[in-house]
């Protein structure tokens, strides 16, 4: 596992967590960011995946 997947798991995560909070607080503005963060986070993870796929077809 590399920085960028976890970075990315993480930014993932935190995005749901301010996804939810902008649901409950009924503000949209927060919800967007929130789901601009997972997005983010999910494309920083799967960099990172094929970083390590890159990685691991490299040391066949």
């Amino acid at each position: 596992m590399n920085t960028d997947q976890v970075k990315g798991a993480v930014k993932e995560a935190a995005g749901k967590v301010q996804q939810k909070t902008g649901e409950v607080f009924n503000s949209p503005e927060q919800q967007a960011k929130g789901i601009a963060k997972q997005v983010e986070g999910n494309v920083q993870k799967n960099y990172g995946d094929a970083k390590e796929d890159v990685k691991d077809a490299t040391r066949r």
